[in-house]
């Protein structure tokens, strides 16, 4: 039970990554009163939480009604988050366009888009709490295990949003990104095992 608590905690906040979320934040809100700063980060969260936990619980009969095998869900998901981690460790990380982040810029609420998604509850995030309860079985505790994980990263996140400004001059742009290129070395191995995982489930059918 404990590692796999370990393995749901570190996987969702390698991918969601609340200390690279934390700048951008800066960027959309950073010039907003505090309230409206605080209320844009509990929204956010809040939203992101809700479509997390609804591919946690629906995601497997969402896969079934369509056809797709879990083993193949693992292979897609870990390509799609070597990618990302790839990205993490060029420090290319990008999680939307300029033409996105400028709209995000003239939104009057930017809490759904780009905040909670793509930034916080981005396919990789998806991908892995999917993963994750598929990887905890029929056990209800080791489900609620992985739910519980997920609410802690977001509960990081959350604290990471509110704390911005101080995280930013603390760690600076160089700080940052050193933290993120640690989490995307971290990441690719993770979805490496999510492919091996996979093929080798497609290869014992």
């Amino acid at each position: 039970m404990s590692e796999l608590a370990l393995r749901a905690f570190l996987t969702l906040f390698v991918v969601v990554d609340p200390v690279g979320i934390a700048p951008v934040f800066i960027g959309l809100a950073g010039g907003r009163p505090s309230e409206e700063r605080r209320r844009i980060a509990r929204n956010a969260v809040s939203v992101a939480g809700i479509l997390l936990l609804g591919f946690a619980l629906f995601g497997s009969w969402l896969f079934e009604r369509l056809g797709i095998s879990m083993d193949a869900f693992r292979i897609a998901g870990g390509v799609l988050l070597f990618r990302i981690a790839v990205g993490m460790v060029l420090a290319a990380h990008e999680r939307e366009t300029r033409e996105e982040e400028e709209e995000a810029r003239a939104r009057h609420d930017v809490s759904v888009f780009p905040l909670a998604i793509p930034l916080i509850a981005g396919p990789g995030a998806l991908a892995s709490v999917m993963i994750l309860v598929a990887q905890a079985g029929a056990d209800l505790r080791r489900q609620l295990v992985v739910v519980a994980m997920a609410a802690l990263v977001l509960l990081l996140t959350w604290l990471a949003l509110r704390l911005s400004a101080l995280l930013g001059r603390l760690l600076h742009r160089t700080g940052v990104n050193v933290v993120t290129r640690v989490l995307g070395v971290l990441l690719a191995a993770l979805a490496v095992q999510y492919v091996a995982d996979g093929v080798r489930g497609l290869l014992a059918r």
